[in-house]
């Protein structure tokens, strides 16, 4: 659950939680379009199969656009299908990377900083100095 909460953080302070929701909008509306000009689409929840099978790129074919406005509408589908496909991992792993990037950085000038006033630390101190130098060593 905290793994969840924490990835649902992540979508909303990159921004890639709007792709998202724009994406569903967009299957929603091209499912409603598709269900009152396809033929072969009969009902709502068939033109949101369809829009959804066809912006993942499986395609059963099943179900087939034959109007000129149904495939334009399940182009536009397609293409925001790959393109929320690519960008959210893209973005999340980009921000996720950056953040591995300052933690490290953070623990280096903490460590650096504690060895700069070496002889003032407690016994104490020495011996948590000593145990992430011995760890450090140990992950190289």
């Amino acid at each position: 659950m905290k793994g969840l909460r924490r990835i649902g953080r992540l979508l909303v302070r990159t921004g890639t939680v709007k792709i998202a929701i724009a994406y569903l909008i967009l299957l929603c509306i091209g499912g409603v379009a598709l269900s009152f000009i396809e033929p072969q689409v009969h009902g709502i929840f068939d033109g949101f199969y369809f829009c959804f099978v066809a912006s993942t790129t499986v395609g059963f074919g099943d179900i087939v656009p034959v109007t000129v406005l149904g495939r334009a509408i399940t182009i536009i589908v397609t293409l925001a299908g790959i393109l929320t496909v690519a960008m959210v991992p893209g973005v999340v792993v980009a921000y996720y990377t950056e953040y591995l990037k300052i933690k490290e950085k953070e623990t280096v000038s903490t460590f650096l900083e504690k060895l700069e006033r070496l002889p003032e630390l407690s016994r104490e101190e020495l011996t948590e100095l000593s145990d992430r130098v011995k760890e450090f060593n140990k992950k190289k």
